[in-house]
């Protein structure tokens, strides 16, 4: 997921997204543990798609606050 297309969702489906991109994540590790899991740049797609939904949020949070 590009940087743009989650800046442009709301919040609430920021924290939804980032509850599915756990889910994925600890299916994924799963697989892998399994040796079924194919394609493991899936496993790291999954952890940045993470880190930039989390960027967003505490950035959405600290306007909400007001600092910068």
């Amino acid at each position: 997921m590009k940087i743009n297309e989650i800046r442009e969702l709301t919040t609430q489906e920021l924290e939804e997204r980032l509850t599915k991109e756990y889910v994925n994540l600890i299916d994924d590790r799963f697989a892998h543990a399994l040796k079924t899991l194919e394609n493991t740049s899936k496993l790291k797609n999954s952890r940045k798609t993470i880190a930039r939904l989390n960027t967003v949020l505490t950035q959405r949070k600290l306007q909400e606050t007001g600092n910068k």
